[in-house]
């Protein structure tokens, strides 16, 4: 016995099959027993007739639960009645397993989701997510390998900081004092002077007292640092990947898209160029919307979505002022205010997705803002000796998968687009 999956039969349209998956929806009546089965790639309506069916099979299709699962044989045929336009008559079935009654029911609260959430993860909207995010990922790694990238893997155990000691988790590393990586670009910047073009995909954690829903104390990071980069090759190299991704899953997650509510021309006509702002630009854009806020203060949701209603692309804000800014970032010459940096923010409100930056080449200039933030210079000695030995010009970025993800399925919560999130009242299960 050949078993094919659910998305194949269908595509086949019609004869045997032989399928296997788990038990999405059932109902039962006293003469049919009809069972929408669910695989990795679709559902389809299964019915069982009692006069059909030997008293031994009938038994077992009767007593299925919710995610019961099970093996079954039978006759395809179409029926624009089901679910997904097909309906399977069974003429054999096998109980794999019996599930016990599944205790996520209709209406729950999202609190009582996310404490079933190993459960959860398998009903069909966050499925359909999973499937894009894997498109998502398979694009970035196909784009740096057109890119002549080389992909490495750096620690995730660090003991200095890279974004600011106020969102770093301590941790007791045999009786030393160590944190869990904010970023890994400090050591993507050490294997640029070997390899030249390096990405990593890690986890990285933020201990950040937030609630909202864009926000997650555990994501994975992908980060690319490029030596002899000089900043317009960075934005260049940056519209590039999100046209990749975009261009990718609107092609290859046509049906994902829909079922999560999203058209995917909306994705497709997400191409390079990107409209490009500056900072200061952003500030006067914000007073002429009726929006209070002084230059110098770092924008928040409320400002970042009052700028991309003007736009129906991703919007790249550049030159940041420093001290708002981390200290790797090099500062403008045209404008010592400001710092070669950009944030890239998705359209529709969905907020930055990607955070990037020309790097400080300057060892004393590096060494001067690590004291006015109040670093430990000898926690950083490392990092200093790659301005010591062969600096050159470079620059690179980070981006949320998390959030490129809740922006193309449109998903309301950053907690739906990983499996398991991490928040700062949850890290169970």
């Amino acid at each position: 016995m050949e078993f094919i999956t659910v998305q194949e039969a269908i595509e086949k349209g019609k004869g045997k099959v032989h399928l296997r998956g788990w038990v999405y929806r059932e109902r039962k009546s006293n003469a049919f027993a009809f069972i929408v089965l669910r695989d990795r790639t679709s559902i389809i309506q299964c019915v069982v007739k009692k006069e059909k069916v030997s008293p031994k099979l009938w038994e077992q299709a009767e007593s299925v639960l919710i995610e019961s699962a099970v093996e079954l044989s039978g006759t395809l045929k179409e029926d624009k009645r089901a679910p997904t336009g097909f309906e399977v008559e069974v003429d054999d079935f096998k109980l794999v397993h019996k599930a016990e009654r599944f205790p996520i029911t209709k209406d729950q609260s999202t609190e009582d989701l996310l404490d079933k959430r190993h459960l959860w993860i398998r009903s069909r909207e966050l499925t359909t997510v999973w499937k894009v995010k894997a498109e998502v990922l398979k694009a970035c790694r196909d784009y740096f390998a057109t890119k002549g990238y080389f992909e490495v893997t750096p620690p995730i155990i660090t003991g200095s900081s890279c974004e600011g000691g106020s969102t770093l988790f301590h941790i007791d590393y045999f009786g030393e004092d160590a944190f869990l990586s904010q970023s890994a670009q400090l050591y993507l910047e050490a294997m640029i002077f070997s390899l030249e073009k390096v990405w990593a995909l890690t986890p990285s954690f933020r201990a950040e007292p937030s609630k909202t829903n864009r926000h997650l104390t555990e994501y994975w990071h992908l980060e690319g640092e490029e030596a002899w980069m000089d900043f317009e090759g960075l934005v260049e190299f940056e519209q590039g990947l999100i046209t990749a991704i975009c261009q990718h899953v609107a092609k290859h997650c046509r049906e994902e898209l829909k079922l999560l509510g999203r058209d995917y021309r909306d994705i497709e006509k997400i191409k390079a160029p990107f409209p490009r702002i500056t900072y200061t630009e952003a500030i006067k854009m914000l007073h002429k919307d009726g929006i209070d806020i002084p230059w110098g203060k770092d924008l928040r949701t409320i400002e970042e979505e009052a700028l991309v209603k003007h736009y129906d692309k991703p919007l790249w804000v550049t030159g940041y002022p420093k001290e708002i800014k981390a200290f790797y970032m090099k500062d403008d010459p045209d404008d010592p205010r400001v710092v070669k940096c950009c944030d890239v923010l998705a359209p529709e409100g969905f907020g930055e997705i990607i955070g990037s930056s020309e790097r400080e080449t300057d060892v004393n200039i590096l060494i001067e803002k690590l004291k006015k933030a109040g670093e430990k210079i000898e926690h950083y000695d490392w990092y200093l000796d790659l301005r010591r030995y062969g600096s050159v010009p470079h620059s690179g970025f980070g981006l949320g998968i998390e959030r490129v993800v809740r922006w193309i399925c449109k998903l309301d919560s950053i907690r739906d687009a990983i499996p398991f999130p991490r928040t700062i009242k949850r890290s169970t299960p």
